[in-house]
């Protein structure tokens, strides 16, 4: 999460500024470094009060990471640049948050008297991470999680493009992974927001992610004009790193020697190498991203480069994302429609909740079914394009092999039995996202007796119990 900087930027910050551990930091206490870049310091910390139980420590998971951006003794033109890269940041989480991007809890000025080189620093307090992609290339990344990884940088690059925005930084020290391995787009210091077609960034960036026309853009008033094929292109070089053990499929010693490499490509020199070990699949993805001018790249979208993941591996296992309009929303009903021919709800559940099935006990409640397409909710065709998917097991991805063969639709009322509260985070279509599952029965004949729906898919939360483990229903 530190800020790259570009050529002709030589400010390095005085290690001395280091935050010594128990150091009180707003409602936060530091407890250790993370890492220190050009602009900003990375700490981890605890909240500075404990958990209620008298041990004094923190809840579990409570734990963030405080981006730490000093101003004291920076010349004007800096301070500004510091100050519009936290703004950047403020403005983006604000407005742009989702699953895939890391989140920015809150920010403020620092008021630190004792150290005058952190006096008046501004102060990102930020999700903490486990760790980053760099540091997953570093140890060797896994084949079977090698295209897990790329999905989901394309869905947080997708989420963010779709918000008018470009984050003109990605690389692998941005992709942050969270304990449980999923992706967080981190580092929005040069992230802008679009006006038209193009978004202005300082000429700035890390150059082995730079595409041809960065380096030879015009520098303006307001900065480099920069477009989401910006963000394209660098996702070709990481999909190319993930692939290759780290490799930039640009060579040379250097960054800046495999930034000539780069523009030499781009105008038309030298062709485009890729290492032998990234898969055919990958390679022709890559390919893509890394066309060599932004009209060939600019058909090759997050969104497309994602939907074309998504067609190989049938039903990518991460849950369900935003649809992104109507066309992402008809896959979205298509993933979990099941097959042709599957068994589809009885119109009798549309009828009293309340009457007994054979199981009716104490605990058990109802809930009313919520398909968040506006186009659904009027419907009483109950057409196949509308239903929605019942998880087999909570626990596993909520995907085309994970659902059972009966559907259900807006309107439908359920007896539920009994709720789960972590199990597999599902996001709907307005990018909601949820990990409590209601299990719910099914009607006699079907091939399972109870199922499992996602709270996203529901506004009603009845009192119930916690269901046993395991859960599953078979």
């Amino acid at each position: 999460m530190t800020p790259s900087r570009g050529p002709g930027d030589t400010a390095e910050h005085d290690r001395a500024d280091l935050l010594p551990p128990g150091y009180r930091v707003g409602d936060w206490v530091v407890t250790g470094l993370i890492g220190a870049g050009g602009w900003s310091t990375v700490y981890a910390a605890r909240p500075a009060e404990g958990d209620g139980d008298g041990s004094g420590r923190p809840p579990d998971g409570a734990d963030v990471a405080l981006k730490v951006m000093p101003t004291a003794g920076l010349a004007p033109r800096q301070a500004r640049r510091i100050v519009e890269s936290a703004r950047r940041e403020v403005e983006l989480g604000r407005r742009a948050g989702h699953p895939r991007l890391i989140g920015l809890r809150e920010s403020f000025v620092l008021a630190a008297p004792d150290l005058p080189a952190v006096d008046g620093a501004i102060v990102l307090v930020m999700e903490r991470a486990a760790g980053s992609l760099r540091e997953l290339l570093d140890a060797g990344v896994s084949e079977a999680d090698r295209g897990r990884l790329v999905a989901g940088i394309c869905e947080g690059l997708a989420h963010l493009h779709r918000s008018g925005w470009v984050h003109a930084d990605l690389k692998p020290e941005n992709v942050l992974l969270g304990r449980d391995g999923s992706v967080r787009l981190s580092d929005f210091g040069l992230a802008t927001e679009l006006t038209g077609t193009h978004g202005y960034v300082p000429p700035m960036g890390t150059l082995d992610y730079l595409p041809p026309e960065r380096w030879r853009a015009p520098l303006g008033e307001l900065g480099v004009q920069v477009r989401p094929s910006a963000d394209i292109w660098a996702l070709g070089v990481v999909i190319h790193e993930v692939f290759a053990s780290g490799a930039s499929p640009f060579p040379g010693a250097t960054p800046l020697a495999r930034g000539a490499a780069v523009q030499e490509y781009g105008e038309g020199r030298a062709p485009l190498r890729m290492d032998l070990a990234v898969p055919p699949f990958w390679r022709e993805l890559a390919a893509d991203c890394l066309a060599p001018t932004h009209a060939a790249r600019a058909p090759h979208t997050a969104e497309s480069l994602l939907a074309r993941i998504d067609a190989r591996d049938g039903a990518r296992a991460t849950g369900v994302r935003r649809a992104g309009g109507r066309a992402r929303a008809a896959v979205l009903a298509a993933l979990l429609c099941g097959t042709v021919g599957a068994t589809l709800w009885s119109d009798a559940v549309r009828g009293d909740p309340a009457a007994p099935r054979g199981r009716a006990g104490p605990a058990a409640g109802t809930l009313r079914v919520f398909n968040a397409e506006r186009g659904c909710q009027d419907r009483a065709d109950r057409d196949p394009q509308c239903s929605l998917g019942l998880a087999i097991d909570p626990r596993r991805p909520y995907a085309a092999e994970n659902v059972v063969p009966t559907r259900v639709w807006h309107g439908d009322r359920l007896v539920a039995e009994c709720r789960l509260s972590d199990g597999q985070p599902v996001i709907d279509e307005e990018d909601l996202q949820s990990t409590l599952w209601f299990r719910v029965r099914l009607p006699r004949g079907s091939a399972y007796p109870a199922a499992w729906l996602p709270a996203v898919r529901t506004k009603d939360r009845p009192s119930l119990p916690g269901c046993p483990r395991p859960a599953v229903a078979r």
